[in-house]
């Protein structure tokens, strides 16, 4: 078995490769394993590496290194094959993955507490062909991702307040609304104008908003929430409770679905979309459980529906 550590060296707000070499020569001399490094370096670098490693066959684990983009990308090349796994060493700006876990989250920075623990699969969110492991996003909270980096560097500023100050620009200067056509199921909705559309595997995004709080990511269902545009005043009354799972308080513009294709289209690409915080633009954008499904491990026990609150 390999074990495979995939670090992205621009992740997080210190370089961090010292350490996660670390974490593999203790690996190497404590247990015997096969442990190696390996650097992205650019975009995408990440999935072409997992995906060429696993097939090629023999048992393989992944240590995603970064945030939550890079997790992305790695489960992006580790999906589907059954002789590969993954896992995540948190040392990014953004790691909203690993709060499904509730108190485990913590565990998973001490490899220790992985190599050797059992995998479970997980769901997926196939976009476009893109996959998604926690929350496919698109409106004013993929424009407030997509701006988020640029606040990340300031150091005063963690991940949900660089997401706050992002939000409080696009809020105040970029406008709530989005003119659309979404189609859930092949049936269009009668609206067609939009603050956002959440289709969600996993609970938490945003630096740990959490808009369907009852998203599992074991179930095989995807929940798709769809808010739409509503004045600055009201946007102002409902983000509070929809960080929390609250969006059943607000009725009159936001629902929530379980349809198995979602689909919006607009006669321009300002459809910006958002995968696990990797953020593109499109005309038309359709979302479906993926048919592939990613091995993922984590500390002994851990469970990525930790958080989980059924639906009342």
């Amino acid at each position: 078995m390999r074990h495979i550590f995939i670090i992205n060296p621009a992740a997080g707000k210190s370089d961090s490769r010292a350490r996660i070499y670390q974490m593999a020569e203790v690996l190497r001399r404590q247990h015997g394993l096969d442990a190696e490094c390996m650097l992205t370096q650019s975009a995408g670098h990440a999935t072409a590496l997992c995906r060429g490693i696993a097939a090629a066959g023999g048992g393989v684990r992944f240590y995603a290194c970064g945030g939550d983009g890079t997790a992305n990308e790695v489960a992006n090349g580790a999906a589907g094959f059954e002789n590969a796994a993954m896992t995540v060493v948190p040392i990014g700006t953004g790691n909203d993955l690993l709060k499904n876990f509730g108190a485990d989250a913590e565990k998973f920075r001490d490899p220790e507490n992985l190599w050797n623990s059992p995998a479970q699969k997980l769901d997926l969110i196939d976009c476009n062909g893109r996959l998604c492991l926690t929350i496919a996003c698109s409106g004013v909270d993929a424009r407030i991702a997509r701006d988020v980096h640029k606040y990340s560097v300031t150091p005063m500023l963690d991940g949900k307040g660089s997401y706050i100050a992002s939000l409080i620009v696009n809020f105040l200067f970029k406008g709530i609304g989005s003119h659309w056509t979404v189609s859930l199921d092949g049936t269009e909705l009668d609206a067609k104008d939009f603050a956002v559309v959440a289709v969600c595997n996993g609970r938490y995004y945003g630096g740990g908003f959490m808009p369907v709080a009852e998203a599992s990511m074991t179930d095989g269902v995807l929940n798709t929430l769809i808010v739409k545009k509503v004045s600055r005043v009201r946007f102002l009354q409902f983000v509070g409770d929809y960080s929390r799972g609250g969006y059943d308080k607000f009725p009159q513009f936001a629902s929530c679905s379980t349809a198995s294709v979602i689909r919006i289209r607009s006669d321009k690409p300002d459809v910006v979309t958002c995968l696990d915080g990797e953020c593109f633009s499109s005309d038309d954008v359709t979302l479906r459980l993926s048919e592939k499904k990613l091995n993922f491990f984590g500390p002994a026990g851990c469970s990525p529906d930790a958080t989980l609150r059924p639906k009342t």
